[in-house]
């Protein structure tokens, strides 16, 4: 399984009914659902949310959506990482877990040890 993550206030998630759809305000403004990857979701929050508390990180099993890796917004395509952008409303059942997204003491973000990839090796 394929996720990305949206950040999204933790209200506008509350808001999905159960078999709907959530709809970011920037699918209308600008045709898209803003995303990031495990690596590159702090950049985003360090940019558009230090301090807020009020976050959730939406879990995103992309199989079957219309996603797009794109350059950011505001940068050149040669510039930076490229980050998954959705295409369309995101299905509930899409939603494959929500994740708490709070910044630490001087308001940064950083990814969510429920979000942390461990890796172990079995030396026989």
């Amino acid at each position: 399984m394929l996720t990305v993550l949206h950040i999204c206030p933790a209200g506008h998630w509350e808001r999905v009914p159960v078999g709907g759809h959530y709809r970011a305000d920037s699918l209308v403004e600008e045709g898209f659902v803003h995303c990031s990857d495990r690596g590159t979701v702090h950049l985003p929050a360090n940019r558009l949310y230090v301090g807020r508390t009020d976050l959730v990180l939406l879990e995103i099993d992309i199989a079957g959506l219309e996603v797009r890796w794109e350059p950011p917004v505001r940068s050149a395509p040669t510039e930076g990482p490229w980050f998954p952008h959705v295409y369309e409303p995101i299905p509930s059942a899409a939603v494959v877990a929500v994740h708490e997204f709070q910044p630490d003491g001087g308001g940064l973000f950083h990814v969510p040890e429920s979000l942390a990839v461990s890796h172990t090796t079995n030396i026989v």
